[in-house]
């Protein structure tokens, strides 16, 4: 966890030290980390600039410190003896803080000096660090207050977290509620006789929870510490009439004795062969291939809101009504019993679920959305901008505009694929609408239509998961059936154009999750790129027998000039191969990101910091295409032979790429890249190759190495 932390601050740019018992232990913690999956760096390179070293050697350097992340082994002993050497080194700036899962924050800083006290205060990090926002922070009755304003402030700010502030209570928040509704539904599955698979397929999307849903999630969180947890609440929480829940359930207790305790050695409730994976089968304690399960009752009203989907399914006459009953309504009377003793308020509570354990709504929104009356609870928790207090007065959310979504602006225009939406500050946001962000003509024409004589500033954005996962690829192959060749030329001149004249506009373009294809090529033609940091970005075209063909094999041509032959060569090999980032840091070091585009790290500050950035941005002069001197063909071909000798490039793939070459390597203008892509674009849609590549992705969502 401590390198988890490290790692992410790291990302974050800080300047960070890691310190462990010994240089070796911290050595290997450190490789750990760097091997970890999913990786802890955005970029490998990020782990270079961390410093490593060990408490006996090193503590000294704690005096430097702005911030003393502690997260050492969960043993109050070891952690007081740790305080204790610092408490007279470290500087009166620096904020203590101990990372724990459910230590009690007041015991670990009996007997420090009064200024410790006041800096003390617990955090508690969700794991992986990098991909969970959520921080549960947790005051001493000695910390000063200011503390906790500065370091909530710092953390929300600066460490792209959101913080719930927790009462000092036995697991805080998410694990002594969370990890009861977790030991909960091993419980209910084995008291009623269900397959591991079976709850998966009710508890995941469909109860507005993670795909990891109930038994993926065991392995991930990892058995062992599950039992340590529940160990630890049973201990300290024994006027809880509900605690007889977390004592270990018989197929728990076989994994923990067998040593499959989940991902982290390879099989617990699941075990992964290959790419597949098999199932503990609960009635043998034998694996068996995975089940597939269909729940058609379930995915007839899975469309329909939270609430009223759930609220259907408790009615029913199935495994999946029986398996919420049983379940989901002691978990809401759950929350409800613990509620006032373990948070502030009700929106706390369900906070720390939704961010913390990825949960559409908390348990009181739920109640709440599927009908307060049918859980005897008199008055719904929300009341439009408020919230029952635990006194039964409503009192208001607070408002908190930074982190504003883009469905929380309202509609000032409309088209059949794009909303413009009032940022404020007068810059408007054009989002779309389209399914996945797709990149269809219908949109191109409404944009081309739109944007006629209109000013100010915008931001570029999609209302869908993803920003963009390219064209859509069913009306190409349409037109490939149809031979119809020059609606493909139409179609991409187009795009070209909607690409040009956003790029003369004052745009930014907020990307996140997929930005991919004729999604990027829209992006990156705006005059800022803001990016969510783990925004995946790039070109997969040549995965299904094409190539950028809206301008972005020319734009990225055009940028890589700019690093001579060597530049254009890598920008040619990123195409052939389809790279795509895994991280808007990664997307830089592949040329699809500018040093002036913004990578945003909160992930709920996008929409925010992207306004900001259009209130700021000016269009500027397309540089020059000036080709570099040298053999630049030459290099090109060698290292297309090359990614062909080694396997990674195909025929099919070749003969793509060579179209590339002939873009970035020889055309002489950028206008002329631009006729050049379409022309060669629909040579490709000529191929049997490439049409069966595109029809292979259609049906599969997979590509096709042919």
């Amino acid at each position: 966890m401590g390198s988890g932390i490290a790692a992410h601050l790291a990302n974050l740019g800080f300047e960070v030290t890691l310190l462990d018992l010994s240089a070796e232990s911290v050595k290997a913690a450190f490789e750990r980390a760097k091997s970890a999956r999913p990786p802890h760096f955005f970029i490998p390179e990020t782990a270079e600039k961390i410093r490593l070293g060990s408490i006996e050697d090193n503590l000294s350097w704690a005096v430097e410190a702005d911030w003393i992340c502690e997260a050492i082994v969960e043993k109050m002993d070891a952690k007081r003896t740790l305080f204790e050497r610092l408490d007279g080194l470290i500087s009166e700036r620096t904020a203590i803080t101990t990372n724990t899962s459910g230590l009690e924050i007041q015991l670990l800083c009996e007997g420090r000096s009064e200024s410790f006290k006041r800096r003390f205060m617990g955090t508690h990090f969700f794991n992986p660090p990098r991909y969970l926002k959520l921080l549960e922070l947790i005051p001493t009755d000695g910390t000063d207050p200011a503390a906790i304003a500065a370091m909530t402030h710092f953390l929300e700010d600066k460490v792209a977290r959101r913080v719930v502030h927790a009462k000092d209570t036995p697991g805080f928040i998410a694990n002594r509620f969370g990890m009861w509704a977790m030991f909960h539904a091993i419980h209910v599955t084995e008291k009623l006789g269900l397959s591991i698979e079976q709850v998966d397929a009710i508890t995941g999307p469909f109860l507005g929870r993670p795909r990891s849903a109930s038994f993926r999630l065991n392995d991930i969180v990892g058995l062992d510490i599950m039992q340590d947890i529940a160990a630890n609440l049973t201990e300290r929480c024994d006027h809880d009439p509900y605690m007889a829940n977390l004592a270990t359930p018989k197929s728990m207790q076989f994994l923990l004795e067998k040593g499959w305790i989940g991902d982290k050695v390879g099989q617990g409730y699941y075990r992964r062969e290959g790419k597949e994976f098999v199932a503990l089968d609960l009635n043998t304690h034998a694996y068996r291939d995975r089940q597939d399960v269909n729940l058609d009752y379930l995915s007839s009203i899975a469309k329909e809101p939270l609430g009223q989907r759930v609220g259907k399914a408790l009615e029913m006459h199935n495994e999946a009504g029986e398996f919420l009953r049983h379940h989901l309504v002691p978990v809401l009377k759950y929350a409800r019993y613990l509620k006032r003793e373990i948070s502030h308020n009700v929106l706390d509570f369900d906070r720390v679920m939704m961010w913390g354990f990825g949960w559409e709504q908390g348990p009181f929104a739920m109640i709440d959305s599927i009908g307060h009356q049918k859980f005897d609870v008199p008055q719904p928790f929300y009341v439009d901008s408020t919230l029952r207090s635990f006194d039964g007065k409503y009192v208001f959310v607070p408002s908190e505009p930074q982190y504003r979504q883009i469905a929380d602006y309202p509609i000032v225009d409309s088209r059949p694929t794009f909303n413009v939406r009032d940022l404020g500050d007068d810059v408007r946001a054009i989002s779309t609408t389209t399914k996945m962000g797709t990149i269809s003509p219908a949109l191109l024409a409404d944009l081309d239509d739109w944007f006629v004589g209109q000013t100010g500033a915008f931001v570029l954005t999609s209302e869908a998961k993803h920003f963009s996962l390219g064209f859509d690829l069913k009306w190409f192959l349409d037109r490939m059936e149809q031979a119809d060749f020059d609606g493909i030329n139409e179609g991409l001149k187009l795009l070209q154009n909607v690409a040009v004249t956003l790029s003369k506009k004052r745009i930014v373009s907020a990307t996140f999750g997929y930005c991919l294809g004729a999604g990027l090529e829209l992006a990156m033609q705006c005059p800022q790129m803001v990016s969510l940091a783990d925004s995946q970005i790039g070109f997969p075209e040549v995965k299904v027998g094409l190539f950028p063909g809206g301008g972005g094999t020319s734009e990225l041509g055009l940028r890589a000039q700019a690093h001579g032959a060597k530049g254009v060569v890598d920008a040619t090999k990123n195409l052939a191969i389809g790279a795509v980032s895994t991280s808007a840091d990664h997307a830089r070091q592949l040329g699809y990101l500018r040093s002036e585009d913004l990578t945003v790290y909160h992930p709920e500050r996008l929409i925010t910091e992207a306004r900001e950035a259009a209130k700021q941005v000016r269009p500027s002069e397309r540089p020059s295409w000036v080709l570099p001197t040298g053999p630049l063909v030459g290099m090109i071909d060698q290292a297309l032979q090359d990614l062909h000798g080694k396997g990674t490039l195909t025929d099919h793939d070749k003969h793509i790429a060579e179209k590339i070459k002939t873009v970035v390597g020889k055309a002489t203008s950028f206008e002329q890249a631009l006729e050049l892509e379409r022309s060669l674009f629909v040579e490709l849609c000529h191929n049997a190759l490439t049409v069966a590549r595109v029809k292979h992705m259609l049906e599969t969502s997979k590509p096709l190495r042919n």
